[in-house]
């Protein structure tokens, strides 16, 4: 992490002028820092002369989708999920002006901790801690689902969450360009899953929910939820079908190049510990889970398929990425194998 007042994306001192007219305590000067650059949002660390730490969010600077990286919706959920039992980074203040540095942006308080996003990070970690992390990780989401959307200033559809979702990712791959086998693939997935909707509830999806969208304090308790940019209404089981999907064990099959995830660490619960968790908390009937679970497999697949057709069609340069984006394409073309597995396996294929 560098500090410096000049940063592709982030016009310093407008930003430092724009602060200390809307956040309540800030005092310049400030020093800027990035912290997360790259595919997803810019993320800047703000530390300001009275001692506060902000963390400042933006959209990357191209190759953006119409409907990704929604700096308002962000700012709208964490805002609902502030006063309630779902730990997220205090907000301060919205920016929707993209003449202030660019893009619009938001600030929230800068929430210190270990992100959980790969097996070093965990390593930071003690096993009672670890096997905490993944108990709270499960408490958060209950804790989330619980919510009703209304109470907390939250609307949208109440119809068709599958549907739309399917629909969305199934364009996506289409604007992406994905063709040939993989797209046959994905095609038969959907075509599997949009027969197959099982009856659904509603409450709010978070969209992303991993470890690595999460900041945790020594003991393995959950301090923030980040990366609400995906969050919607639609069905809770969505969210855990996700974090079931992607949360690894020891001796899972991994493709030839792609590094285990932070959760084959010891310690860290079961993906059926995890399930039997989410279960006694709230009360859920899970049994529509394997559907869920495909349906997160066969839209990783999507996302991954057209980063890996973006980059054959040479519009994404040479940005240094190559060799994480092969591992990536790797494990898009795992995901939707084993989408399609889950499907049959659950007699829905």
């Amino acid at each position: 992490m560098t500090t410096s007042r000049t940063f592709a994306g982030l016009d310093a001192p407008a930003v430092e002028a724009w602060l200390t007219d809307n956040v309540d305590g800030f005092a310049g000067p400030a020093r800027f820092a990035l912290v997360a650059g790259g595919r997803s949002n810019l993320t800047y660390r703000i530390d300001d002369a009275a001692g506060h730490t902000y963390a400042l969010r933006r959209p990357p600077l191209g190759g953006v989708l119409s409907t990704a990286h929604d700096m308002s919706r962000e700012w709208r959920f964490i805002s609902a999920m502030a006063p309630t039992a779902v730990p997220v980074a205090p907000p301060r203040a919205y920016c929707a002006d993209p003449a202030v540095s660019g893009a619009e942006f938001y600030v929230m308080d800068f929430v210190e901790g270990t992100v959980l996003a790969d097996p070093a990070a965990a390593e930071s970690l003690t096993p009672a801690a670890r096997a905490r992390a993944g108990e709270h990780v499960v408490e958060v989401l209950a804790a989330l689902h619980a919510l009703d959307p209304e109470e907390v200033g939250l609307e949208g559809s109440r119809k068709g969450f599958a549907e739309r979702q399917l629909a969305r990712w199934h364009q996506q791959i289409r604007n992406s360009g994905v063709e040939g086998a993989e797209l046959a693939l994905l095609d038969e997935i959907h075509a599997a899953l949009a027969a197959h909707v099982p009856p659904q509830s509603r409450g709010i999806v978070h969209g992303d929910f991993r470890p690595g969208n999460m900041t945790f304090g020594p003991d393995g308790t959950v301090r923030a939820v980040f990366d609400w940019e995906l969050s919607t209404l639609g069905d809770p089981l969505a969210d855990l079908g996700y974090l079931i999907s992607l949360w690894q064990e020891p001796g899972d099959d991994l493709p030839e190049g792609a590094d285990p995830g932070p959760t084959t660490l010891p310690g860290f619960p079961t993906r059926d510990e995890l399930v039997a968790r989410y279960a006694r908390i709230t009360g859920r009937d899970v049994s529509h889970l394997p559907y869920w679970i495909a349906f997160n497999r066969w839209r990783s697949a999507c996302i991954l398929a057209g980063v890996q057709a973006r980059y054959l069609a040479g519009v994404m340069a040479d940005d240094g990425f190559a060799d994480q984006v092969r591992a990536r394409i790797a494990t898009g073309r795992l995901l939707g194998e084993s989408a399609k597995e889950a499907l049959e396996a659950a007699g829905l294929g």
